[in-house]
């Protein structure tokens, strides 16, 4: 059973953030170029929130709000669900699937290392079945 450790080994550990005073026009930018969901807010090295997709629909264009004129601080979401790397993918898809979330930071000695996404997890329960498939069959077949 994979670990999130496991994905970011893979994946790599490169975290896309911004600041709370950042506009959320500037956070969208940092979305669309790296082609990611959600931003990390950071507050120098201390994780403060998350801005998503969700947030930019819900707290800026259903709330008739400027993109160039409000600061991520005033929309994110404050509450960050975080885990850490030693937790197991099946673990982390419970608690997406029960917060609703998409991303989730993974946090070390109190320092982001990375973030997971739903696509990360399923990806990575995709190998570990294709894996116990592949053994099942060689042990069938033998």
């Amino acid at each position: 059973m994979y670990i999130v450790d496991e994905i970011l080994k893979s994946k790599g550990t490169a975290v896309w953030s911004v600041q709370p005073t950042d506009t959320v026009l500037e956070a969208l930018a940092v979305m669309a170029k790296r082609e990611i969901g959600a931003v990390l807010v950071l507050d120098g090295d201390r994780l403060v929130g998350i801005f998503s997709e969700r947030d930019y629909a819900r707290k800026v264009v259903l709330a008739g709000r400027s993109s160039k004129d409000s600061q991520v601080r005033d929309v994110m979401t404050a509450r960050v669900v975080c885990v850490a790397p030693d937790r197991q993918i099946d673990e982390c898809m419970a608690l997406m699937t029960d917060k609703r979330l998409r991303h989730l930071p993974v946090v070390r000695d109190k320092h982001v290392i990375g973030v997971v996404s739903i696509g990360d997890l399923v990806k990575a329960k995709i190998e570990d079945h294709e894996f116990t498939i592949t053994q099942l069959q060689s042990y069938i077949t033998g």
